[in-house]
């Protein structure tokens, strides 16, 4: 059912609901080696097989001893029996001895605590401790941060840096994930060219296909480019046919409004159908969701600022859901804003904001020109301050921030 004739505008969140209930998730996964595995989503939980650390180890250099034959409030010279590295079996510890025993190295089974080479003094093979030797002090134990069939990562979870090193801590070299969507972008336009192509009266570079394949590739999705189409119905209609049996999803910028030029929507709707909404957001209120032979296609404006909004608040959590991910959302914080605004919107307004700090205080910044046309805004933020409909908050106000460092891959 269309809905381009309707003048009620569609909300943020219900057209997000909306997105992400149709979202449909891949199915097919791949074993690729955790080297590789940044940003992709797990397809099956991750189980340790061992104990991490697999053996009391010791967290400093030092002296290792049992505690409990000294006096907790007498100093106490003791004979080194041993030398402990890491990496090496030790001995059981000699009873009224001491073993040199260095980061990370095993704990002979009869010793318990490890006092910080800091406070001993060594001299002719002898150690003097200080006293307060506590039991266990300076011992991680066996199994401290993972234990044996532990999941350690859920199915669904994106694989992050720190990830990749726990799956390494524990042994596993390669991991079962949901193979990279393929997405598949093309720009609408008979103004548009090329970068190092020089324009004519009336032309413009393409920023809008470098913008998409950029997000895109922050999230380790496999780009299908169709680059430029013609401004015709059938070049409209022969690249869409051509994504659809290319790829998972499609993404268009341009073409998805009203005007006789705007192909993509009757494209869309000759091929399959279409869905085209006015969205209480700003910039970005054209907003097209429809399907080509079961391949979801989202129609993002033309405007370049306004495909950078429309992406990361609505694209990205589709494209997250249809990968796998359990987590779609982004964790935000309320700031200060260092300005006022004068008159409330009816639409929700992604403002394109820089963090501003004064003295440790944080206060948010606004570019100055916030057209939809306007991408260096993009370039000039940390991230979005969200200005919710029917609001004019004023300089002081805490409004909510969304930072780039969320939303982007």
């Amino acid at each position: 059912m269309s809905c381009c004739d309707r003048d009620q505008l569609r909300s943020v969140d219900a057209m997000l609901e909306e997105l992400l209930n149709k979202a449909t998730p891949v199915k097919e996964s791949i074993n690729t080696p955790i080297a590789n595995a940044l940003g992709a989503v797990l397809a099956e939980d991750v189980i340790s097989s061992i104990d991490v650390p697999p053996y009391n180890n010791s967290a400093v250099d030092g002296y290792v001893v049992i505690a409990e034959e000294h006096s907790s409030n007498v100093a106490v010279t003791l004979e080194i029996s041993q030398r402990i590295p890491a990496g090496s079996t030790p001995l059981p510890l000699q009873p009224s001895t001491a073993a040199r025993i260095f980061t990370g190295a095993t704990i002979p089974d009869n010793a318990t605590a490890v006092v910080m080479q800091e406070d001993c003094t060594e001299q002719d093979g002898k150690v003097t401790l200080p006293a307060g030797i506590k039991l266990n002090q300076n011992i991680r134990p066996q199994g401290q941060d993972i234990k044996t069939n532990q999941i350690i990562l859920k199915k669904g979870h994106r694989i992050r840096a720190q990830d990749m090193g726990l799956m390494a801590s524990i042994g596993v070299a390669n991991v079962k994930v949901y193979r990279p969507l393929k997405v598949a972008i093309l720009s609408t336009g008979d103004e548009l060219i090329e970068p190092g192509e020089t324009t004519k009266e009336g032309q413009i570079y393409n920023s809008n296909r470098y913008t998409l394949k950029g997000l895109l590739d922050g999230f380790g999705f496999e780009v299908v480019d169709f680059g430029i189409v013609e401004d015709t119905l059938n070049s409209t209609l022969n690249a869409l046919t051509k994504a659809a049996n290319a790829a998972d999803i499609i993404i268009t910028s341009g073409g998805v409004s009203v005007g006789e030029e705007d192909h993509v929507k009757a494209a869309i709707n000759q091929l399959g159908e279409l869905d085209l909404w006015k969205l209480a957001i700003k910039p970005g209120k054209p907003f097209a969701y429809g399907k080509i032979d079961n391949t979801p296609v989202m129609g993002l404006p033309g405007n370049p600022g306004a495909v950078f909004v429309t992406f990361c608040i609505l694209a990205r959590p589709f494209l997250l859901k249809s990968q796998g991910a359990e987590r779609t959302n982004t964790h935000s914080f309320k700031l200060p804003i260092g300005f006022s605004l004068r008159k409330p919107g009816k639409r929700r307004e992604y403002l394109r904001t820089r963090l501003n700090y004064e003295q440790g205080v944080a206060t948010i910044e606004n570019h100055p020109n916030q057209s939809s046309g306007v991408l260096s805004s993009a370039s000039w933020a940390d991230g979005f301050a969200v200005i919710p409909e029917h609001t004019t908050p004023q300089q002081g106000d805490l409004v909510e921030f969304w930072p780039f460092s969320e939303l982007l891959g």
